[in-house]
């Protein structure tokens, strides 16, 4: 359902989250290197996350990539709309252009029900809720 574009996005935000604590900044091939994605996806999907007020960036010597307190907050379901669009959790599980509930394709309810289950996850989670299994060691972000 998640492109891997937002997949990827939901992981670098999650590790920048991760380094909150410690203060510092990640540049783009770190989080790159970290979440196993190539530095030119991590840095066209770092640049969509700035534009939304999803992380924030510093230029120079210094500089990076970076979470605030309220960014932390967020529910993960913003992530996937600035990536990915709201179209996710509305479209057919088929492809359909036309399915609707008066005109379903054969997975409608189903996938209907799948959908909706992932939106309320998305929803619910914060960013700051799936950053404490990476820092305690009980969660990962790449294989």
């Amino acid at each position: 359902m998640l492109s891997l574009t937002c997949k990827n996005a939901i992981k670098a935000v999650i590790y920048l989250a991760s380094k909150y604590d410690s203060g510092s900044n990640a540049g783009i091939k770190e989080i790159a290197e970290f979440i196993d994605a190539s530095d030119h996806t991590v840095g066209k999907l770092l640049q969509t996350l700035v534009k939304g007020n999803l992380i924030n960036s510093v230029k120079g010597p210094s500089g990076g990539f970076y979470v605030t307190k309220e960014q932390l907050r967020q529910p993960v379901i913003n992530i996937v709309y600035a990536i990915d669009g709201n179209e996710v959790f509305r479209g057919c599980g088929l492809g359909l252009k036309k399915c609707s509930a008066k005109h379903p394709c054969p997975m409608h309810d189903q996938y209907k029900t799948a959908r909706d289950i992932l939106e309320k996850l998305f929803t619910k989670s914060r960013v700051i809720d799936l950053c404490e299994p990476v820092n305690n060691g009980l969660a990962y972000l790449s294989s």
